[in-house]
């Protein structure tokens, strides 16, 4: 927080987003305006509503320090654990489902969240990943749909900013990654799922700045394996991947529940520097296509290419944690300036908690070795892992828990009472003036 001083316009500002991230942390069960101020100890939601909607402070700068402290952060913890490994920048989108038209980027569209197509707005994040140290997110945008750019009237009641273009999801990741250049930060490779892999613009900008990846790609991505010769990734597998000679088996990395194990193919193309990653499920057969890219003189061999398209998953595992234990997809502003700046805070709060972990791992973790041969008796102390984020959360949580004054909680339960009495009086006066037809 002390870092985060010179973005604020005001010392009251940076105050109350301190209270809003300790709010975060929190054991709440769920992260609203009125819960937060609550947990804050304010006596009503004013502060908090004010600070995401209309208090002056540069939220991109915000998001720079946040960036700073992660990736200085997660070094130091690989340095002094003495843990080598890559430095991924993993790029994904995750969204929220949102009620109404009123919200900046809502828009019918498909939604993982909720695996259906469903009404709600969608955010590119890029996630600095160390292999062997910890990951956090260190940098997002929003996804606003191109009517609602070019709608002056709902580009005004949204509250986006002035002049701004429609931007790809393609296009906001090198948006995400100019600025990680732009921070000092440097990558071994840079990966992402589909919809950046079929984006031209995105590859093009890797390769402009000799930035190595590993990228996700369609079954129909068009591959020029020789002069004339060009096949998409599917006819290829099936072509030229017959013998099972081509394939090997190597880990992906280490997850929760050991190693995990693939079966992996590697394709040459005309270029020297492309390549084409398969990598097959050992029990279902299903094929997923990595096309990658290493610039001349960066070496990297094919086992830290199969790595590194392993550490994609970790951004999976931030949005998990942002939602679940940070109130990630729990914002209920409409603006989206308040959007954004939520976000960020959220962003804050998990780089705490990852980088706290991440610094303590190695003094923490006990726990036995992994067995090696499946009739291996189970050890007498199986020990303890590594402290993790949520647990970090927990302890911050019962660290910064401050006494309530007296009669808070009868303050607020006043407030919610009058204030949804208010509400519920206007809906009702509303309701009487629509023009309702009577039906026979």
């Amino acid at each position: 927080m002390a870092a985060l001083r010179p973005c604020f316009a005001r010392t009251q500002t940076w105050q109350q987003a301190g209270k809003y991230i300790s709010a975060l942390v929190s054991e709440l069960p769920r992260r609203n305006g009125w819960t937060l101020a609550q947990q804050a100890g304010d006596r009503r939601p004013d502060r908090m509503q004010r600070l995401l909607n209309r208090a002056s402070w540069d939220t991109d700068a915000a998001v720079s320090e946040v960036r700073r402290f992660a990736a200085a952060g997660l070094e130091t913890a690989a340095r002094r654990g003495r843990r080598g490994g890559l430095v991924i920048a993993a790029i994904d989108e995750s969204g929220q489902e949102k009620a109404g038209t009123a919200t900046a980027g809502v828009k019918r569209q498909y939604m993982g969240c909720a695996g259906r197509v469903a009404n709600g707005i969608n955010t590119v994040y890029v996630s600095l990943v160390r292999e062997k140290t910890g990951h956090a997110l260190i940098g997002a945008r929003q996804w606003i749909p191109a009517e609602q750019v070019t709608d002056p009237v709902t580009s005004l009641v949204t509250g986006l900013p002035l002049g701004l273009e429609f931007r790809t999801k393609g296009e906001l990741a090198i948006d995400l990654c100019t600025g990680c250049y732009a921070g000092g930060l440097v990558f071994d490779a840079a990966c992402g799922d589909e919809v950046y892999g079929s984006c031209p613009q995105l590859r093009e900008f890797f390769e402009g700045h000799g930035q190595a990846y590993v990228l996700r790609v369609a079954s129909s991505f068009p591959l020029t394996l020789a002069p004339g010769t060009t096949v998409t990734c599917a006819q290829a597998a099936r072509t030229l991947l017959k013998s099972t000679r081509r394939w090997e088996i190597r880990s992906a990395g280490a997850g929760s529940k050991g190693q995990r194990w693939y079966a992996w193919a590697w394709l040459a193309t005309r270029s020297p520097h492309h390549h084409l990653l398969i990598r097959r499920h050992l029990r279902t057969g299903e094929l997923a296509f990595h096309y990658c890219y290493v610039p001349g003189g960066q070496l990297l061999t094919r086992p830290q290419l199969i790595r590194a398209a392993g550490l994609r998953w970790p951004v999976e595992e931030d949005f998990r944690l942002g939602k679940d234990r940070f109130g990630l997809d729990e914002c209920q502003a409409r603006l989206h300036t308040a959007i954004f700046r939520h976000t960020v805070l959220v962003m804050a709060a998990l780089a705490i908690c990852a980088v706290t972990a991440a610094q303590l791992s190695s003094r923490t973790g006990t726990q036995a070795p992994p067995p090696l041969a499946p009739g291996e008796p189970p050890p007498r102390d199986p020990g303890m892992i590594p402290l993790t984020v949520p647990e970090i959360k927990h302890l911050l949580a019962d660290a910064l828990a401050r006494p309530r004054p007296v009669g808070h909680t009868a303050c607020w339960l006043t407030w919610r009472r009058r204030h949804q009495a208010r509400a519920r009086w206007f809906h009702q006066r509303n309701r009487l003036a629509r023009p309702y037809a009577l039906v026979t």
